[in-house]
């Protein structure tokens, strides 16, 4: 083989190494960076554009896509110990012309944390009326999401600032006492037997623990390597002491069932989303809704957990699509009578 052939390969060959090796690297060695690097990607892909808003000294982190339009905006309140980017399953199957905004919630990832802030559920939403108002969602009426703990913000919400809010979407929430007692709750209630809440299901700090908690949330066994558990934990680990202090405040009884003393108060058309296997949150949370909200439209997913967002993301947003195509045809059918 020519010489200069030769070098031509060792060189190409020398120069696809070097990016296989960093990945090979980050992947063994720094496996959070990897995960950062994995939803920079794809809030590219998806066209999610990183924002930053501030109201006095406070600074609320997002991401939108769009523009506002004839149709509502959408905003979308992750889970506890989540961020914005949870949300990206969902905005994959979402239209492009479609306004959608999600938020860092108080404390988590870019929103500022204090250790003054009112973390409670109402403190939250407090906060989130802030957010809205700074950017100008409120012109018009919002269709406004919300899952787990957020869903309790979301309902808190629609009930606070009704004017702000056109309809809500609330995916397996928080705040609503159960007729039956979930695997998560029976779990809490022994590690408060026994004095151990520093050992809360929902705050693992090592893979072993981060893989008992994706069972726990989830339905659908998702196969995870050793590595990117321990890169979940990674990331988690340095916020975990807010984590602990947050749960405490939304389990305390100011908070715990928030939703459920403020859901006669919300008039806006309400969908109900919840995954019939959920182990942290009973689906039976679903019917109290149902028998408090007037016209409320409730979906069980079979086979399904409580990370709905993760496990049904297609499924999810059609139903939400289907929602808000409903209610614009019920408001063009009021129009035309």
């Amino acid at each position: 083989m020519d010489l200069d052939v030769l070098n031509m390969f060792v060189i190409a060959g020398g120069t696809l190494a070097i990016p296989i090796l960093a990945f090979v690297a980050s992947f063994l060695l720094w496996p959070s960076a990897l995960i950062r690097i994995y939803y920079w990607y794809w809030r590219r892909a998806l066209g999610m554009q990183v924002r930053y808003a501030s109201y006095d000294d406070y600074q609320f982190c997002y991401s939108y896509r769009g523009r506002p339009g004839y149709r509502p905006s959408i905003l979308m309140l992750h889970g506890f110990s989540a961020h914005k980017d949870m949300w990206l399953s969902i905005v994959k199957f979402l239209p492009k012309n479609l306004h959608l905004v999600c938020v860092d919630m108080p404390g988590h990832e870019g929103t500022t944390r204090s250790a003054l802030d009112d973390y409670s559920i109402s403190g939250q939403a407090k906060r989130i009326h802030q957010f809205v108002e700074c950017i100008k969602l409120n012109r018009r009426p919002f269709h406004l999401v919300g899952t787990s703990m957020g869903g309790n913000v979301a309902g808190v919400y629609a009930a606070q600032y009704p004017e702000d809010v056109c309809s809500l979407t609330l995916i397996c929430p928080a705040g609503l006492p159960s007729t039956t007692e979930s695997k998560f709750i029976k779990q809490l209630r022994e590690l408060q037997e026994s004095e151990r809440m520093d050992r809360i299901p929902l705050i693992p700090s090592t893979p072993e623990e981060m893989a008992d908690m994706l069972k726990l949330c989830s339905y659908v066994r998702f196969k995870v390597p050793q590595q990117i558990l321990q890169g979940l934990v990674d990331v988690r680990i340095p916020h975990n002491d807010f984590y602990r202090k947050l749960f405490l405040e939304i389990a305390d009884e100011k908070s715990r069932h928030s939703l459920h003393e403020n859901m006669s108060k919300i008039k806006a058309p309400t969908q109900v989303i919840w995954g019939k296997q959920d182990q942290v949150l009973d689906v039976s949370g679903a019917s109290v809704l149902a028998s408090a909200i007037p016209d409320c439209h409730v979906y069980i997913l079979e086979n399904c957990g409580h990370s709905v967002v993760v496990e049904r993301p297609r499924k999810t947003a059609n139903l939400m699509l289907e929602f808000l195509a409903l209610l614009h045809s019920l408001d063009n059918n009021k129009k035309q009578a």
